[in-house]
């Protein structure tokens, strides 16, 4: 859809996303579109009207009327609109305009539109989860002229990971350039779980079919990329015992890996994570296996390996223990104490060793059998990928990290900044590739560096 020039009534409904509201009216106005807006009364108590007022130059349409408002506002705003987006999209307006409750602007504007309608979900993973939320999604997915977007997986507001995210503004813009949202739901493509494009048999462009919380693990959707692929990732911290009450760690908080997890099992990966000490928790659907010290992660992941078309090492591995664990507790006598440390396995470089050990096996076996050399008798391409936590010269100690490391890739992390890294939900990153400039780190969410990851292995098994 060209947006130059389109009507766009904008619905707001209650919810922490509201803020991002502002930003996608703001979007919508670059590509050359006119926006009014409708709001809920929960919706103004988390963004003022004034704000929407402001930067649509034009009164809200509000319950409780301005003194600028018509008093057929809830026919005439839709009746204007070319295209009525709702975001975002709360269980409740949800619920309205599934069962034809229209006692606010949001659902009065959704009853009376004539226009296509465009509804992006935001709610705590529970609810968006609950078969109530379920069925009424599904409902709204047979209203003529109704494309429900997707609810990305990752970590919400209240710090729960799972679906229920608000697709970012940017993404909104995207998918209304690409897609025609007068596409109906009868079309040739309905039904589907991921994106894509099509043409409807009637000749109208098909609006590419997004998840949207069906009863089908993302593990068996054939259309998604990750269909038929494993992941391992690492997790956490390991352990080292001093004795039985005292060890040697650090402070990662496992954030980063639950974000890794989850974007896989949304690309339908099944992923299994082999999983130290951590506070954060796994999202279900994803296998875990706990351990404690990083020989104990080493033994599982090696056990572990051949299975996986893809590993990402994330867990904070000590590089160190001590020589000698003590039976018993170290009494405090106050005198000096040393610890003699030794070098624990670098998990990262034993698989990625064992992987050109099995590759070269592989391809001795098929060159004696005297197999063509095709994509099909190739060995198996694997996809590893490792992280580096560097505080100084970032680029030098990656850069030399990764020649070291033979992985495919390696995420350069620094949480240096008082609001960033251990436990923090945004972190300074960049992903470094062989025998490429380390790009400049960037501060983003730990969901978005998990997308990246995430993107990278697609492409890379696509090879």
């Amino acid at each position: 859809m060209n947006l130059a020039g389109k009507k766009i009534l904008l619905g707001v409904s209650g919810g922490i996303a509201v803020y991002k509201s502002c930003e996608l009216l703001r979007l919508l106005q670059k590509k050359g579109a006119e926006v009014r807006v409708c709001m809920t009364e929960a919706a103004t108590e988390f963004v003022a009207p004034l704000t929407f007022a402001s930067l649509s130059k034009c009164p809200v349409y509000l319950k409780n009327g301005a003194v600028e408002a018509r008093p057929f506002q809830h026919i005439d705003f839709p009746r204007w609109a070319d295209l009525y987006l709702v975001v975002p999209a709360t269980a409740n307006v949800i619920g309205k305009f599934a069962c034809g409750i229209a006692d606010d602007p949001v659902s009065l504007c959704f009853m009376s539109c004539t226009c296509p309608r465009v509804i992006a979900p935001a709610m705590n993973v529970a609810m968006y989860n609950s078969p109530a939320v379920k069925r009424n999604l599904e409902v709204l997915r047979g209203f003529e002229s109704t494309t429900v977007l997707e609810s990305p997986a990752g970590e919400l507001a209240c710090g729960e990971v799972g679906q229920g995210r608000l697709m970012e503004p940017a993404e909104i813009v995207e998918w209304l350039e690409a897609n025609s949202p007068e596409c109906h739901p009868g079309c040739e493509a309905s039904g589907n779980h991921t994106v894509r494009t099509g043409t409807c048999k009637n000749g109208k462009y098909c609006a590419p079919a997004v998840p949207v919380g069906k009863d089908v693990p993302p593990t068996q959707d054939k259309t998604l990329p990750g269909y038929g692929k494993k992941v391992l990732l690492t997790a956490g911290r390991t352990e080292e015992a001093i004795d039985p009450v005292r060890y040697i760690s650090n402070r990662s908080s496992g954030k980063t890996a639950v974000a890794l997890a989850s974007v896989f099992y949304a690309n339908g990966f099944e992923v299994e994570v082999v999983a130290g000490p951590m506070e954060a928790a796994f999202p279900g659907g994803v296998k875990v296996t706990r351990v404690r010290s990083a020989r104990d992660m080493h033994d599982a992941v090696m056990e572990r390996l051949d299975q996986a078309d893809a590993v990402v090492h994330c867990a904070a591995v000590a590089d160190y223990r001590p020589a000698h664990a003590a039976d018993a507790k170290i009494k405090d006598s106050r005198s000096q104490l040393t610890i003699e440390l030794v070098p624990n396995p670098n998990i990262l470089r034993d698989c990625t060793a064992a992987r050109a050990s099995r590759t070269g096996k592989e391809a001795s076996r098929s060159q004696n059998a005297g197999a063509s050399r095709n994509q099909n008798s190739s060995p198996k391409h694997q996809v590893i990928v490792g992280f580096a936590l560097e505080t100084d010269h970032f680029k030098e100690h990656a850069a030399e990290k990764l020649v070291k490391s033979g992985a495919d890739a390696l995420l350069l992390n620094a949480p240096v900044a008082s609001d960033s890294g251990f436990g923090h939900d945004c972190v300074r990153y960049t992903l470094v590739r062989p025998g490429m400039d380390v790009p400049e780190m960037k501060m983003g969410g730990k969901v978005d560096l998990a997308q990246e990851i995430v993107g990278f292995v697609i492409d890379k098994l696509r090879v």
